[in-house]
């Protein structure tokens, strides 16, 4: 049978865990880092850091041997020890702890109680510092550990060695409090930093979410195109034994398996994208539109407010169905951001016609530039990417000419 736990068992084991952590050296031990990237605020920070620390350090060995008369053989080792950890707190702080924490007792050894307390005030404001930085880099159990182990194992004994109780116990309280508030600033720390890398994991997902969607769409556009030429093709296929008198039987055989082919193609297609359909009620069933629509995507985009001049290089020619398409998307798309993220604003559509190429460019000189993608609700150039990739061409899209004052996309 189970014995029920006591209520202080869990708190004492969480103590017990928290001083093992504090004292014993190992692979658990925080290596944070506090200091801001940018160099230009953190050089001054070093700076000061470095300043403290020599400060600190220079206190703790000066004020002995003046005040207290102690040996210099003695108060500089021991002045080292105390405050000198602080110039790597902030990389290392239960290291710094550790190496400040020895000095602080090994002080009340050396003094056997003379004067009103065994340490510089120097030491002490070190101390401070030390136990800030261990707060905001250890976990709340460590944290515990390391203030428990303070007070116990270096204020406790020079209270014990004639240090008044009182003074102790104020000690005791800053210690508490040191720890407490970079506990504090180290959770706020923490939690910022799992809300940015939340919002960068929303970002790429959004991202990732448009890259499917606009998959799944130019596959159901290609199940069209592709089952429009499989229909065709199984007809004619069907229907040339009637056309062509007295063929021969070989002729009929292979008509006969072009037919089967191609229905078993259509069969085939209409299974696999079958599920997009059936995810999408509202996907299009019309014929697929093409450039020969362009007059119509500019008579929509000047009802919603814009310019557009529309301009064809070359000699226009009959594109590929997939092509022809992706062209069209392409400039819906842009006029759409442009409507968008630059209302009001002349937009230059211009189509290029070349040897085997097709280059599509549309301007606007709008007064902001093209948004990221990786900002929410703007993935738009992500598909319109998705589709030059999948053609084997190349996409640009963002300020025209290096200006701010106008964006762009050519592909």
């Amino acid at each position: 049978m189970n014995e029920p736990s006591r209520p202080g068992s869990n708190g004492r084991a969480l103590l017990l865990r928290g001083v093992r952590s504090a004292l014993v050296p190992g692979q658990d031990d925080p290596t944070v880092t506090l200091l801001p990237e940018r160099l230009a605020l953190r050089i001054p920070i070093l700076v000061f850091l470095t300043a403290l620390t020599i400060g600190f350090t220079a206190g703790s060995i000066a004020i002995p041997i003046e005040v207290y008369h102690l040996d210099a053989e003695l108060s500089w080792p021991l002045g080292v020890l105390q405050a000198t950890p602080l110039v790597f707190a902030a990389r290392w702080p239960l290291a710094a702890w550790r190496a400040s924490g020895i000095g602080l007792l090994l002080t009340v050894v050396v003094r056997h109680g003379e004067g009103f307390m065994p340490w510089p005030v120097t030491a002490i404001l070190g101390l401070v510092v030390i136990l800030f930085f261990a707060g905001v880099g250890c976990d709340r159990e460590t944290t515990i550990g390391v203030g428990a182990v303070t007070i116990v194992g270096a204020l406790v004994p020079a209270v014990l060695v004639g240090m008044p109780g009182w003074f102790g116990m104020i000690l005791a309280g800053i210690v508490i409090v040191a720890l407490t508030f970079g506990d504090a600033v180290g959770g706020r720390h923490s939690a910022v930093e799992e809300l940015r890398l939340r919002e960068e994991q929303h970002r790429q997902d959004l991202a990732r979410q448009a890259v499917l969607e606009e998959r799944a769409r130019i596959a159901r556009e290609l199940h069209d195109v592709v089952a429009h030429h499989m229909s065709v093709i199984a007809m004619q296929a069907e229907a040339a034994p009637y056309k062509i008198p007295d063929l021969p039987d070989a002729a009929k055989q292979t008509f006969g398996v072009v037919r089967d082919a191609a229905r078993e193609a259509l069969t085939e297609t209409r299974r696999v994208v079958g599920l997009l359909r059936a995810d999408d009620e509202g996907a299009e069933r019309a014929p697929q539109p093409g450039l020969d629509r362009l007059d119509d995507l500019a008579a929509t985009a000047r009802r919603y407010g814009l310019s557009v001049a529309t301009v064809i290089v070359g000699m226009p020619r009959q594109l590929d169905v997939g092509v022809d398409l992706s062209a069209f998307r392409i400039i819906q798309e842009s006029l759409s951001n442009a409507a968008r993220y630059a209302p009001g604003s002349r937009v230059h559509v211009e189509i290029k016609y070349g040897t085997g190429t097709l280059t599509v460019s549309v301007t606007d000189d709008g007064a902001r530039s093209t948004p990221e993608e990786s900002h929410g609700g703007g993935h738009g150039i992500v598909g319109m990417r998705e589709r030059v990739t999948m053609l084997g061409g190349t996409l640009s899209a963002g300020p025209r000419d290096g200006k701010a004052g106008g964006g762009g996309d050519r592909a």
